[in-house]
C-alpha cells in the first residue's frame, strides 16, 4: 500500500536524522519527568485515593460532562479550584493539551487577534490553528515586539479583541515570562492575558497559585494537574461568562469523555494541602536552588538558571542524543529534546529537577555529565 510506503520511508529517514521518537521505559534517578513536588508516587495521593475509594467515589466517568458523565466531584473541584486560584469560575478537562484547544479554538472571534509568544506550547499552536482569529508571533519575552505588533495590527485597522498568549515556565528553555510588564500591556490595550501556568503551578506564587496570582490585567489562566500537582487532567480559570462558554461551545469539551471523577478528588487533595502545607514547595525550591549552584561550577551559563527546568544545549541531534543515552546507562534519566519541539539547531538535554530525586543524586548528575564531556574533548 501506499501510504504504508510512505510512512515506513518517512520513519525511516527521522532516524537517518536522529529524530525518531521511540517509547522508552522509566529506570534510573528521575531528571526527566514533570513531577516536581514528588507527588505522583507519594503517600499523600495514596492516602486521598484510599480515602476517595472508600466514598464511593467512581474511578471512571461514563460519558461527557453534558451527558451523564457530569460528578459531585467535577464540581467540587471546579469550586475549590476557582477560589484556590482566585477567579470566578475554572473547568476541569483531561489534560492541558485539551484545555489549550478549548481556549484558542472556541473564544477568540474572526475580528479578534491572538498575539502568542513563539515558544508557547503546541496546544496553543494546535487550538490557533483550529480556531477562527488572526494570529501573530512576537519575540520570546519581547514585550517591546508584542507591543510594537499591536500597533501595527491597530493601525492596519485591527478592532477586534486581542488575546495575549504566553507560558508564565517555558517548558522547554525553563526561563520566566515578564507578565508584569505583559500585563501593564494587556491593560494598556484592553486584551485578555492567556497564561499557561503548566510548569509553574504547585511550584511557584503562594502556596503554589502560579506566577500569575495577583496580576492587574484580565486574566485567564490555564493549570495542569499532571505536573506539579501530580495526578493528571487540566483546569481552565478565569471569568465565568467565559468558563459558561468553553461549556456551551467548546468542541474539545463537549464531545469529550469527561476526565475520571477519582482524578477530581486526588486533585482537591492537593490543592487542599497546599493550602495549609508549604513544605513541598520549599523543598522544591532549596532543590533547585542547589542544582543552580552545582550547574555553574560545571559551567552551565547562568543564564539557564532560572527554574526547575534546566536546558543543556548541544545543538547537534546526534551528540544529543548520544550523551543522554550515556547519561541513561549510568543511571540517570534525562531525555534529549530535538526538532521540532525545539528550534533547529538547538538540541538539548532537559533537566528536570524533581521532587524524587535529592541534593546527592544532583551532584552525581553534573559530575557525570562534566565527565563525559571531558571524555568527549
Amino acid at each position: 500500500m501506499k501510504a504504508l510506503s510512505r510512512l515506513s520511508s518517512m520513519l525511516e529517514l527521522l532516524g537517518t536524522r536522529h529524530r525518531r521518537r521511540v517509547l522508552a521505559p522509566r529506570c534510573g534517578r528521575d531528571f526527566a519527568s514533570n513531577d516536581y513536588l514528588g507527588l505522583a508516587q507519594s503517600s499523600l495521593l495514596r492516602d486521598a485515593a484510599q480515602k476517595a475509594l472508600g466514598r464511593g467515589v467512581p474511578l471512571g466517568s461514563g460519558g461527557s460532562r453534558l451527558l451523564r458523565g457530569n460528578h459531585p466531584e467535577h464540581e467540587a473541584l471546579e469550586h475549590e479550584a476557582a477560589a484556590f486560584f482566585n477567579a470566578e469560575a475554572a473547568l476541569f478537562m483531561g489534560g492541558g493539551f485539551q484545555a489549550n484547544q478549548a481556549i484558542f479554538s472556541t473564544l477568540p472571534a474572526a475580528e479578534d487577534l491572538i498575539l502568542y509568544d513563539v515558544l508557547v506550547h503546541a496546544s496553543a499552536h494546535e487550538g490557533m490553528r483550529m480556531g477562527r482569529a488572526q494570529t501573530r508571533a512576537f519575540a520570546h519575552n519581547d514585550v517591546a515586539a508584542a507591543r510594537l505588533t499591536i500597533e501595527e495590527w491597530l493601525a492596519e485597522g485591527g478592532t477586534g479583541q486581542i488575546w495575549i498568549a504566553v507560558e508564565s515556565i517555558y517548558s522547554m528553555e525553563g526561563d520566566i515570562a515578564p507578565l508584569n510588564a505583559l500585563s501593564d500591556l494587556a491593560l494598556r490595550h484592553g486584551a485578555i492575558l492567556v497564561v499557561d501556568e503548566a510548569h509553574a503551578t504547585g511550584v511557584f506564587g503562594p502556596n503554589g497559585r502560579g506566577l500569575a496570582h495577583g496580576l492587574e490585567a484580565d486574566l485567564l489562566t490555564l493549570h495542569t494537574c499532571g505536573k506539579g500537582l501530580g495526578v493528571s487532567g487540566g483546569l481552565i480559570c478565569g471569568p465565568r461568562v467565559i468558563i459558561e462558554t468553553l461549556i456551551n461551545r467548546a468542541r474539545p469539551f463537549i464531545f469529550a469523555t469527561a476526565p475520571s471523577p477519582f482524578n477530581a478528588a486526588l486533585v482537591r487533595a492537593v490543592l487542599q494541602h497546599l493550602q495549609t502545607d508549604r513544605s513541598l514547595i520549599l523543598n522544591a525550591q532549596s532543590r533547585t536552588r542547589h542544582a543552580h549552584t552545582i550547574a555553574r561550577q560545571f559551567g552551565i551559563p547562568k543564564e539557564a538558571l532560572n527554574s526547575h527546568i534546566i536546558p543543556i544545549i548541544l545543538g547537534d541531534d546526534a551528540k544529543t542524543m548520544e550523551t543522554a543515552e550515556k547519561l541513561q546507562a549510568k543511571g540517570f534519566d534525562v531525555r534529549g529534546i530535538r526538532p521540532p519541539t525545539v528550534p533547529r539547531g538547538t538540541s538539548r538535554l532537559r533537566v528536570s529537577i524533581t521532587g524524587n530525586v535529592g541534593k546527592e543524586d544532583i551532584n552525581d548528575l553534573f559530575e557525570t555529565l562534566a565527565q563525559q564531556q571531558a571524555e568527549a574533548a
